[in-house]
């Protein structure tokens, strides 16, 4: 038989003698509130911003082609050079064209003289008729007269045309904006209705991008506008990224929409026109615009705040009124600034918790503390949440809530 020694028989006195009230006594304390990282939400005028992908085409753009047959005489304009509507470029040979132009003078001067001969025949023929001048007489010095004049008209529109082919013989721009080098050298034959262009000019600034845009989100932006959800700019704030270093900032103008979907990618192509002043954007050039289509009236969600689900919902916690965490559901549409964008679902002045909620259930006491979220994702204690108001050193004012 097992001694049982005697200070397990004191042990057990002493645990039988305790009243089952002091047992009781002996549980663990409560835990304390959970401290947590919250943000206040207000209800502000959210941008609505797209990312579209997009080419350039110039804004205008002119082939440069003679209207009359000669040769090229001189070359009048300098390549890369700005140009302005009427400027010269080539200057071919107007030889044969001025004494065209002198032939059809000489032909004007000659029935402009016999004008006034045929006048006063028939004057004399109708004022003398029935006294030596017959009917037929009359009639005949009015033809005359008719002729002369149709002669006249004649001869001077084939003048007005001579001078005018006499002037296509100095080439100028169509338009405004920047020549290329010239196809053509000097000597070169050239001739009216050539398909082969001389030079190029065209204009960069302003430019047109044509941007493609999916079409549900076309449809999307119209039924937002006609719900008044959203208010559209006339003029859009853009910034265009042309390669992985350089960004424009600038604005732009929405000039149409193709009227038709992509069969193949069920994509609508979207023109808009923007400054061009430094001309960096060139025709051809591929581009990422990011661009601010209107206002909306909306809540900004961090990110980091949640989790979107298998059905699209977007979960986060928040304060309730009791001081206890509690489970939200919402809708996004979209995002700008590392935000969620939530029109409903939250009321202005809740206090979203964004800092300790990795760990965290609903209905647990919390205790909320008021931060900032910086440019690197991570948290600051605000200076109204901190004693006396005043913000601690830099090295302690990072939040470090465990998630």
């Amino acid at each position: 038989m097992k001694q049982i020694k005697p200070y397990h028989l004191l042990v057990n006195f002493l645990f039988a003698a305790l009243p089952l009230g002091a047992l009781a006594q002996q549980a663990p304390p409560s835990l304390p509130p959970q401290q947590v990282g919250v943000i206040t939400v207000k209800q502000q005028e959210v941008p609505i911003v797209v990312e579209l992908p997009g080419r350039a085409v110039a804004y205008e753009k002119a082939d440069i082609r003679p209207r009359v047959t000669g040769i090229v005489m001189e070359k009048l304009y300098q390549a890369g050079a700005e140009l302005k509507k009427g400027d010269p470029l080539f200057r071919l040979d107007d030889s044969s064209y001025q004494a065209t132009v002198a032939a059809d003078e000489a032909t004007v001067a000659e029935a402009q003289a016999n004008l006034p001969v045929k006048q006063s025949a028939y004057n004399r023929a109708k004022k003398l008729e029935g006294s030596g001048y017959t009917t037929a007489d009359v009639d005949t010095a009015k033809s005359e007269l008719a002729s002369a004049k149709a002669t006249l008209l004649s001869a001077e529109a084939a003048l007005k045309y001579s001078k005018i082919q006499l002037g296509w013989t100095t080439i100028i721009s169509p338009i405004e904006g920047i020549a290329d080098v010239a196809n053509v050298s000097l000597g070169d034959l050239v001739s009216s209705g050539q398909t082969d262009s001389l030079t190029t000019v065209t204009t960069l600034d302003p430019i047109f991008i044509d941007m493609v845009a999916p079409v549900e989100d076309m449809l999307s932006f119209r039924r937002q506008i006609e719900q008044g959800l959203v208010q559209p700019g006339e003029k859009l704030s853009a910034q265009l990224q042309i390669d992985d270093s350089e960004t424009l900032d600038g604005s732009g103008t929405l000039v149409t929409y193709s009227p038709t979907v992509s069969t193949s990618t069920g994509s609508v192509t979207v023109r808009f026109q923007f400054d061009n002043p430094d001309h960096i954007i060139l025709p051809g050039m591929f581009v990422r615009g990011t661009l601010k289509l209107g206002s909306q009236k909306a809540f900004l969600i961090p990110q980091r705040a949640g989790s979107h689900g298998a059905d699209g919902s977007f979960s986060i916690f928040v304060v309730g009124s009791d001081g206890k965490s509690k489970k939200v559901s919402l809708k996004t549409y979209g995002s700008y600034q590392n935000n969620w964008i939530v029109r409903s679902g939250i009321s202005a002045n809740e206090q979203v918790i964004v800092d300790g909620q990795k760990n965290l259930s609903e209905g647990v006491t919390v205790s909320p503390v008021e931060v900032t979220i910086n440019s690197d994702g991570t948290t600051q204690e605000t200076a109204s949440s901190q004693p006396n108001g005043m913000k601690q050193p830099p090295s302690n004012s990072q939040t470090s809530l465990s998630e």
